[in-house]
């Protein structure tokens, strides 16, 4: 989760899920609230957009709405595993606190102040779905976007 201040609204709070095969980010919320439901919304969101294998894991930080029953209680339903970076140590999520860096960087830092929540919210679309997965090369996915290595992973396995 990173924080997103706006004029009008104070500060928001923006969480993300990211497949670590591609570096996509399958699903996202932004919420006026740094709340589980935010978290929750993230996941469901994430779960729309994949489909649940066997042995899949979602890695988080030790915040409360990670740690909360109802969030926990939903990835055992899911049957999806939870793993936790120890207590102060970012480098335990370092795909995602590189994606959030990058955010910030491209996306936030450059506009003095976002007017609105709805002003934010509007231009975190248009950077997570039409920039961030689908134009951004990655050095580690061979200089590829998101969109391309999962597109070339598809292709493979169904030529298997």
């Amino acid at each position: 989760m990173t924080y997103i201040q706006t004029k009008r609204n104070g500060w928001c709070y923006l969480s993300t899920i990211m497949d670590l095969h591609s570096r996509r980010i399958i699903g996202y919320s932004f919420s006026k609230k740094m709340a589980t439901d935010l978290v929750l919304k993230t996941l469901e969101s994430a779960v729309k957009n994949r489909t649940i294998t066997g042995d899949l894991i979602i890695h988080t930080d030790l915040g409360s709405q990670y740690t909360s029953d109802d969030y926990n209680q939903r990835l055992t339903e899911l049957h999806i595993r939870h793993s936790y970076s120890r207590k102060g140590c970012p480098y335990d999520n370092a795909p995602m606190e590189s994606f959030h860096a990058s955010l910030k960087k491209e996306c936030v830092y450059p506009v003095p102040v976002f007017e609105n929540y709805e002003t934010a919210a509007a231009v975190l679309f248009e950077y997570v779905h039409a920039f961030y997965n689908r134009k951004r090369i990655h050095s580690s996915l061979g200089y590829q976007t998101p969109l391309q290595v999962e597109v070339a992973t598809l292709t493979s396995q169904m030529a298997a």
